[in-house]
Order: structure tokens, then C-alpha cells, then sequence
């Protein structure tokens, strides 16, 4: 399905919010968004999805979702709402630019090649800027060194339950993230929280997931034994915990990897058999 959309002169890299042209948004009427089809008519649009112009040429990005104030109904007066006359929040994507774009209509096609991938660092001294971050990105180059991903981001928490179970559930569900890795907390002290955080979202578990890497990680430590990672699905996303430093990340990704692409495309939809 082609979409039609309006947007105002763009650069690259800058981001943009997708409603319905004419729409107020925090008092400024939106100068982009969609021309058709209605925003409740798009097809799945997750995040890494690319929209491409008439060549082929990736024009926009889908990199993520927000709910925004919104004055009037959505579609304004083609509504027969006068826009202004109610305020209420809608839930847009977020698209970035993936070159310099000059105002006016545009026809895309949304296309999606490769896995999107989310991490959290779970880190009381990382959020607060006293600490690098060294783990989470050897989530990203390891699993890029292993299969093409569309789009990946990168998120750093305190060891909170209640923003890792909100954010959890955000990046799976509305966001639509393929593959959600966690780094951090995944041991026996006080504030370890995040694998009984992930277990009570999960839809299934996937214990083979979590026996490969105790497996991997017991054979460089006996210490791997007081490890409770979690592993499962929520919505169509893959949600792996890992342990907290960058050598056991590779450690652990390096057990499920092989079965990971699999893995994914038979949870999204893939009626082909599973025999090697």
C-alpha cells in the first residue's frame, strides 16, 4: 500500500511526527503528515520500516512512536470538527529523514529490510552519568556482525522495575522492535530486578534460549550458575536478558545467534518448515 503524504522541507536526520495534515499540534498547525490513507488504514509500520519515493530511494525512516497533544479531531475540519474545539493526545509515528527533502506532496512505499534491534543498560550508575556504557553496545555490534538490522537503538535505565516493565512493553509493543536485549541485573543483588521484571511480561518463554547460554557461560565460570536471565516473546518481539559486562554479552549472544534469524521469522508468520 502506497502512501500519500505532505511534509515541509526537511534535512536529513531531522525527525518528524506523522498526523493527519491540518491537525494543531501544541498550538502549531502541523505543516506535514499524512494526505492518505487515513491514519487507522496504514499497514503495520513498525520501527526500521523505510518509505520509499518512486525510484526505490528510501526517503523516511520509521524510528519511532509518541503521543502528542492534539487540538480538534483528527482531520479538522474535513471532519466537520472545527479544529481547536477539543484537546486530546494522539499516538504518532515518528519518522527521521534520510536525506535533505524540499516541501511538497510525496507518494511512498513502505519497505522493511532486516530486524530492528532495542537494548537497555540496566545501570543505577550508568543513568546517572558515572559509568560507561560498554555493554550495550556489544549487543549491537555483534548481532549486526551476524544478521543485516534495519534500525537499532539504544536505552539506559536505572535497576527500576517500573521503568523497565514501561519501557519494556513499550519498545514491543507500540514500537514493534524485533529483537529487545537487556544488559544488567540479571544476578542475586538487591537491585537485580530485571529478569523477574521481563518473566512477568513475557507471552512464552523460551528455555532453550536461556539453557545455551548458561551453557556458554558455565564453561568459562561456575560463577554462570547464580544467573537469571529470562528469555521469551512479548507481542513479536524476541526479549533476551544478558549479563552486565561486554565479554559475557558476547558470550551469551554468541549461544543463541545461530537460532535467532529462525527464530524470528517463524514467530512473525513464516509458514515454511522447520527441518534443516
Amino acid at each position: 500500500m502506497n502512501i500519500l503524504m505532505h511534509i515541509h522541507a526537511c534535512q536529513r536526520g531531522q525527525c518528524l511526527p506523522l498526523l493527519p495534515v491540518g491537525v494543531l499540534v501544541d498550538e502549531y498547525l502541523a505543516r506535514h503528515g499524512l494526505m492518505a490513507p487515513e491514519q487507522w488504514a496504514l499497514p503495520a509500520l513498525t520501527v526500521g520500516t523505510t518509505l520509499c519515493g518512486a525510484c526505490g530511494t528510501p526517503l523516511l525512516k520509521v524510528t519511532g512512536r509518541a503521543w502528542l497533544a492534539v487540538q480538534g479531531c483528527l482531520g479538522g475540519a474535513a471532519h466537520g470538527c472545527g479544529i481547536g474545539a477539543a484537546r486530546h493526545s494522539a499516538h504518532s509515528l515518528l519518522l527521521t529523514a534520510l536525506t535533505d527533502l524540499p516541501e511538497g506532496p510525496l507518494e511512498l512505499t513502505p519497505r522493511k529490510n532486516g530486524h530492528s534491534l532495542a537494548w537497555i543498560t540496566l545501570s543505577d550508575k550508568g543513568s546517572r552519568g558515572m559509568r560507561e556504557d560498554l555493554s550495550g553496545p556489544a549487543i549491537a555490534e555483534t548481532i549486526a556482525a551476524a544478521m543485516p538490522l534495519c534500525h537499532s537503538q539504544g536505552f539506559m535505565l536505572p535497576d527500576e522495575a517500573v521503568e523497565l516493565r514501561a519501557l519494556l512493553t513499550e519498545l514491543a509493543l507500540s514500537h514493534g522492535y524485533d529483537i529487545i536485549c537487556t544488559t544488567g541485573g540479571t544476578g542475586l543483588s538487591p537491585r537485580d530486578i530485571t529478569p523477574q521484571v521481563t518473566e512477568a511480561l513475557l507471552d512464552a518463554n523460551l528455555p532453550g534460549f536461556t539453557q545455551a547460554m548458561l551453557a556458554a557461560s558455565m564453561a568459562k565460570t561456575p560463577h554462570a550458575v547464580i544467573s537469571r536471565a529470562a528469555a521469551g516473546i512479548l507481542g513479536q518481539s524476541i526479549i533476551i536478558n544478558l549479563p552486565g559486562s561486554r565479554k559475557a554479552v558476547v558470550e551469551n549472544l554468541s549461544a543463541v545467534l545461530p537460532a535467532l534469524p529462525h527464530a524470528l521469522n517463524k514467530l512473525q508468520g513464516d509458514p515454511g518448515d522447520c527441518g534443516g
